[in-house]
């Protein structure tokens, strides 16, 4: 009964901290499902940068910063904010008629980047191009070459007319879509001297419909700026170093911003994944560090707004922050932290940016949780602006799944659990740095696509895995009625050729998508498992 006692003895203060455990996770988990539940929910309406939604988020963001104790480092309080740059906008006074029939902008007549703001007007003949008067172009008669850029050939013909004397350019019977010319106006471009409209297919029928036509066309453009929000909380230990933790925290909305991977859909984007889920793992871990003993440094906490948009938010943090980046010791991004898939476990970008995240990361990544490392600094995600800045950084990310950047992407199809173990491995990864000095930077072998010049008008529909190290593109993901679906590639094909493109990296991948327009046709080369597949797609 003595030993029976001792025993007893011994193992009750290890019951009771199992039991403690036990209750902070089921806490942690209840935490991360309201936060996620709400900044997914459809009042929110997808967290558009820019808009009440995004406000929304950051004062219920800020809220929770404040209810951790954190420090505000804002502009004012928590919320700093900042420039989005979106390229030309059509303002509202462009207007087109045509016979007396008022056309919708954006939809039925399109201004394109280097047209003039200007006003033209005339009594037109369809296939009757005179001097000062309007020209119309229908973009059926032009000879193609294969690989052409549409917008390229729509210049030359511009430029062409303007110097015969065309006081304005339509054109019409294009292939493309609006949303697809609506991206061509974040494209910098110089502007000729007449003013320049694409029209859409109903419009191209009424032009086509008549011989005699009475046109009325103003082109003008509103400058194309809107205001993002980051969020900015601090844990001051009065130590020389601080450690950034960041996640961004806007989505798509209702995919204004032609970003979305359902096009046709335009119902909110609830984003639960991208990246309530990285900005909820955010909120617990700054309790959690606001908790604890690691006090050998400081602690910023950032919710980046803009990222969607082009890491607009985190770029300007970088500039402006009111902690001196030359203090930040290191910076842990989590972007998607929200589908861990045993299957496809964990991928953590970055460990090149320091000599000591390899071994750092082995020991403290539990060996049940498949991983899978890239070493570069630069990646589709905030750390990327950290690491331009020459700070060590690391990127948290489960993958990427069907319902990226669709309306789809809900609060129900987190799991929950597999957050709470991303969240406790990066608390036991600042945990061990905490007996460290500040950690040394070193540069990576970079990937190019963050920074490539290719410019491409289709789209295989496949989301390529970032953290792939050898040759080719591996496929992360596929999207629905897409010409890599239609085809019959799936996730997990390695693409080799594009065409007759050797695909060995990303930059290879984009550029050899650039050469291609609707409608062609070509073949993918895929490394399947242990054989080759060749597929037929069509743009």
């Amino acid at each position: 009964m003595k030993h029976t006692a001792c025993l007893l003895a011994l193992l009750l203060p290890f019951t009771h901290q199992l039991n403690a455990q036990k209750k902070a996770d089921r806490k942690t988990l209840g935490n991360l499902q309201a936060h996620i539940t709400f900044l997914a929910s459809d009042k929110l309406e997808g967290r558009r940068t820019g808009t009440p939604g995004e406000q929304l988020a950051a004062e219920y963001i800020s809220a929770q910063m404040k209810l951790a104790g954190l420090t505000p480092k804002g502009d004012s309080g928590y919320l700093q904010t900042f420039p989005v740059s979106e390229g030309k906008l059509i303002a509202n006074t462009s207007n087109l008629t045509v016979n007396k029939i008022t056309l919708t902008p954006g939809e039925q007549f399109i201004p394109l980047p280097f047209s003039a703001q200007k006003s033209a007007k005339g009594d037109v003949l369809r296939e009757v191009n005179e001097p000062e008067n309007i020209w119309l172009f229908n973009v059926k008669d032009f000879e193609m070459q294969p690989h052409a850029d549409p917008l390229e050939i729509y210049r030359q013909n511009a430029r062409e007319a303007a110097k015969a004397g065309a006081t304005g350019v339509i054109f019409y019977n294009g292939e493309e879509t609006p949303r697809e010319v609506q991206k061509w106006l974040a494209i910098p471009v110089d502007p000729l001297s007449i003013p320049v409209m694409w029209v859409n297919g109903e419009t191209s029928k009424l032009l086509s419909d008549a011989e005699d036509l009475r046109i009325n066309m103003q082109v003008n453009f509103a400058s194309g700026r809107r205001t993002g929000t980051n969020v900015v909380g601090y844990i001051d230990n009065k130590a020389a170093n601080t450690i950034v933790i960041g996640a961004h925290f806007d989505h798509l909305g209702h995919g204004e911003d032609h970003n979305s991977l359902a096009p046709n859909d335009q119902t909110i984007h609830h984003g639960a994944d991208d990246n309530a889920s990285g900005t909820a793992a955010l909120i617990e871990l700054a309790k959690l560090l606001k908790a604890s003993r690691l006090q050998r440094y400081n602690y910023l906490f950032v919710a980046f707004s803009g990222e969607e948009l082009g890491l607009f938010g985190s770029k300007y943090f970088t500039e402006h922050s009111s902690i001196a980046p030359g203090s930040f010791n290191y910076m842990i991004n989590m972007d998607m932290v929200g589908r861990l898939d045993p299957a496809k476990g964990l991928q953590v970008g970055g460990i090149g940016t320091s000599p000591v995240w390899p071994a750092l990361l082995q020991q403290t990544i539990p060996t049940d949780i498949r991983t899978t490392y890239d070493s570069s600094g630069m990646g589709p995600s905030d750390h990327t602006s950290f690491y331009l800045k020459n700070i060590p950084v690391l990127f948290f990310f489960t993958g990427t799944h069907s319902d990226y950047h669709k309306p789809s992407d809900e609060a129900a199809k987190i799991n929950y659990t597999g957050e709470l173990s991303v969240i406790k491995l990066v608390y036991t990864l600042v945990e061990k740095t905490n007996s460290m000095d500040k950690l040394a930077f070193t540069r990576t072998r970079d990937k190019q696509a963050a920074t490539t010049s290719a410019r491409f008008t289709v789209t295989l529909g496949i989301m390529p895995d970032y953290t792939w190290q050898k040759a080719g593109v591996r496929v992360d993901g596929v999207s629905d009625n897409k010409p890599a679906s239609k085809a019959g590639i799936l996730p997990n094909d390695v693409i080799v050729e594009l065409g007759t493109n050797t695909i060995v990296n990303l930059e290879d991948y984009m550029q050899a998508l650039s050469t291609f327009k609707k409608g062609d046709k070509t073949t993918v080369k895929v490394r399947r498992e242990d054989s080759e597949k060749v597929f037929d797609v069509q743009f």
